[in-house]
């Protein structure tokens, strides 16, 4: 199967990951009713990874410890980094909030897929990636009526660094893809990380969280079972198909997707700048997506 041929595919299996990944921010939400912000990051974390043990047994990979910088630095991003400071910031952060702040997720990967891989984009895929982060930051900083938001609040800072944490920790898991399938490459990313997550969940733990409420307790097992694992099945192999910096611009559209159950589960409401922002954010994915990659 030629390149051109795969992006399509690509695409469709990265917009999968998108919308799992679309609600984790307001499963956290629910989840910090009950759980701590690094608990739920480690924890999550743990459930995934004794998933991928059973997964990799299942399919025969008995060698289940593989010794890897890559694998450790993806882990380390991606299990605890961008969960842990995403809780952070949703201690202080309204879910809608920090779904638009995450909208410079695809620059970022773009940027670090061109630092650590061989894709080079041209200056029309920087264009618009540029003009879709520019109108994401646009949307974060504005209000209704022209206001200003108050950006005292250091929830959005945490929300800053857990995008960076995801976009570095999603370019060397697609470029593991290449070698070997999505699916595979976040089991054994997990599960290299699986000690640390259990040491730090064993030392977060605390007796109230043994009294299960069923709203949080759905919330953290929807973190564990599909932003942590599944989400990156699809996610994983999209960007391996499509091409990272391309295909990453989907991302865009995650803000989308966390506004709608922001206002489906949490009540909150949609207004006629949102819809607009959200059709010039999804222009912008569009033409980014047809720009030529190197």
């Amino acid at each position: 199967m030629s390149q051109d041929r795969n992006v399509p595919l690509g695409f469709a299996l990265g917009l999968v990951g998108i919308v799992i990944f679309g609600a984790t921010l307001p499963a956290t939400v629910f989840a910090l009713e009950v759980y701590g912000p690094l608990f739920i990051a480690s924890a999550r974390a743990v459930v995934a990874g004794v998933l991928s043990l059973i997964v990799l047994l299942s399919h025969g990979r008995t060698r289940l410890f593989r010794p890897s910088w890559r694998l450790l630095l993806a882990g380390a991003m991606v299990t605890f980094g961008f969960p842990a400071f995403s809780s952070l910031g949703m201690v202080s952060v309204p879910a809608s909030d920090g779904g638009v702040v995450l909208g410079i997720l695809p620059l970022a990967t773009a940027m670090f897929a061109a630092l650590l891989t061989a894709e080079r984009p041209g200056a029309v895929f920087w264009a618009w990636a540029v003009a879709g982060s520019v109108l994401v930051v646009w949307f974060v900083i504005g209000q209704d009526g022209g206001a200003v938001r108050d950006f005292s609040n250091p929830g959005y800072l945490w929300l800053l660094a857990s995008a960076v944490s995801a976009a570095l920790g999603y370019v060397v898991m697609a470029e593991l893809s290449k070698s070997m399938p999505g699916w595979e490459v976040i089991c054994r990313v997990l599960i290299a990380c699986l000690p640390f997550n259990l040491a730090i969940s064993w030392f977060l733990w605390e007796p109230e969280y043994a009294f299960i409420e069923t709203v949080p307790a759905l919330a953290l097992g929807y973190h564990a079972v599909f932003s942590m694992f599944l989400g990156f099945f699809a996610w994983n192999a999209g960007l391996a198909l499509g091409g990272i910096a391309r295909v990453g611009q989907i991302q865009l559209m995650q803000i989308f997707v966390t506004i709608g159950l922001s206002v489906w589960l949490l009540g909150e409401t949609v207004t006629l700048r949102t819809l607009i922002f959200a059709c010039a954010v999804a222009a912008t994915v569009w033409f980014g997506r047809r720009a030529r990659i190197g």
